[in-house]
């Protein structure tokens, strides 16, 4: 039985198409185990200035916060201890004035440093991006950069 080769790459066609429109994995929500729920939200509000979302449990265990288009991080009591975190495993904010956030940490006297661990200072990747680095209440690190993408 022949195949009419037009109706054959038809078929591949759709099959194809149809794969190519399967949505790809993207990230819904980051979360941090904390043990002072209230000091730990008072960082990400304030120093970080993220805005809370509601949150589904109402229970005074979860602060909920918008990182981005349908994007979070969750902020949930309940660690007994805080832990030492390795700075490569780290989650990134880009802010709008990254020389007004310097100076915010400064006025707040909250410790940052850059890639190398140096005390005050930033560091400049090789594409131009300006960085430090600092940890929230429960020692997780966090980037802060200026990059336009």
């Amino acid at each position: 039985m022949k195949i009419n080769s037009f109706f054959f790459m038809s078929l591949l066609l759709i099959a194809f198409q149809g794969q190519a429109q399967k949505p790809k994995a993207h990230i819904n929500h980051t979360a941090v185990y904390v043990v002072d729920i209230q000091k730990t939200g008072s960082f990400y509000s304030n120093v970080i200035g993220l805005d809370t979302v509601p949150e589904p449990f109402h229970d005074g265990k979860h602060i909920w916060y918008s990182t981005g288009a349908h994007t979070m991080l969750h902020v949930i009591a309940g660690a007994t201890n805080k832990k030492d975190y390795y700075k490569n495993q780290h989650t990134c904010f880009t802010v709008p004035d990254f020389n007004l956030f310097i100076e915010k940490l400064k006025q707040l006297n909250w410790a940052y440093e850059d890639v190398a661990g140096n005390k005050n200072a930033i560091t400049t990747r090789v594409d131009g991006v300006h960085q430090i680095w600092l940890q929230d209440p429960d020692g997780y690190w966090l980037e802060i950069n200026d990059d336009t993408y």
